[in-house]
């Protein structure tokens, strides 16, 4: 799989992000501090992580930043992205299941690398429900978009 990373600092969780998902397989693609010569704040280098999986260059992203928060803010703002910010597996399940997340905000301050792999696992292995009532509410988010975009 394709995953576009960000980063506004160059933390160990996050380095440690990065080697993970390689080692998982995937293809990375790094963006603010984990690229040299990137812009690193948060607004700048999530969007772009974000933008890679709204325009198709990457199948899902994960998006850091030191609370989670500005990243998922500023990943939610690119339509067609549908970013949680997750600081345990539970969520991240069910942000999958329930949201059909297709980026994940990790916070570099709370997430450990032990905790780091069970969000990872949890992420991974979960897939969208096929309850109508859920796949509703990603409709309803995507009508969102396009509303917004006037698309």
């Amino acid at each position: 799989m394709r995953i576009s990373v960000s980063s506004d600092m160059d933390e160990p969780v996050a380095r440690a992000l990065v080697d993970a998902l390689r080692e998982r397989g995937h293809e990375v693609r790094a963006h603010g501090a984990l690229s040299p010569g990137d812009d690193p704040q948060w607004a700048v280098c999530s969007e772009a992580a974000a933008r890679d999986v709204a325009d198709g260059r990457a199948d899902q992203a994960v998006v850091c930043c030191w609370t989670g928060t500005g990243a998922s803010i500023a990943a939610n703002k690119v339509p067609g992205v549908r970013a949680a910010l997750c600081t345990d597996a539970y969520t991240a399940d069910g942000a999958r299941r329930w949201n059909d997340a297709n980026v994940l905000a990790l916070s570099l301050r709370l997430t450990s690398v032990p905790l780091l792999q069970e969000i990872l696992d949890a992420w991974f292995a979960g897939r969208p429900s096929d309850d109508p009532e859920d796949r509703a509410n990603v409709e309803r988010t995507a009508h969102l978009d396009r509303t917004r975009t006037g698309a």
